[in-house]
């Protein structure tokens, strides 16, 4: 018999060398693990910072991980999310946990770009949006990445600060983009 048929079935005879039967049992493949594959997640995801952060404790230092990252469906829907863990993949997933919940809606025109000028402040950071007809996608740094997965095109964004801290500005883009749905 062929390798083929011995897959498809439980239980089967082979005769081994000798001429005598044996009893073989074939496992079968999960039909679960191919459409584990086929699924698309609901949302993407980009990583902005990993830092690793350390504390000094009596016995020494512990080591832990700070993530911040930006969720979005491209369609309208973008939220910033931070998580802390002692695993690199367990703060990725506290924070895409916690950018789901932060999750904002964007009000767009027909064409994807923004109504209407926004500007907003948060901590030391100052962002400026500006639609700007047919020059595509025109921002820096983390809110060029909060405005893509917004699904925003034709904007200029301008960041109006000497800080570099890519979590305040993502979180000022965001507040721009709130005051869009007032």
């Amino acid at each position: 018999m062929t390798e083929e048929k011995q897959t498809t079935k439980t239980k089967e005879e082979v005769k081994n060398t000798k001429g005598k039967a044996q009893k073989r049992i074939v496992r079968r493949r999960s039909a679960r693990r191919d459409t584990r594959a086929d699924k698309k997640p609901e949302f993407e995801q980009k990583i902005l910072n990993i830092r690793r952060v350390t504390r000094v404790m009596a016995g020494g230092r512990r080591f832990s991980f700070s993530v911040t990252m930006v969720a979005g469906d491209k369609n309208g829907r973008v939220g910033v999310g931070v998580g802390k863990a002692t695993d690199t993949a367990l703060a990725i997933q506290k924070a895409l946990r916690d950018a789901k919940a932060n999750m904002i809606e964007v009000n767009r025109t027909e064409t994807g770009s923004i109504p209407f000028d926004v500007s907003a402040k948060y901590g030391s950071s100052v962002v400026n949006i500006r639609p700007a007809k047919g020059r595509g996608l025109v921002a820096g740094a983390a809110s060029r990445t909060v405005l893509d997965l917004a699904g925003v095109a034709d904007v200029t964004a301008k960041i109006m600060t000497r800080s570099k801290n890519s979590i305040n500005i993502a979180r000022a883009t965001i507040e721009a983009l709130k005051k869009l749905n007032k």
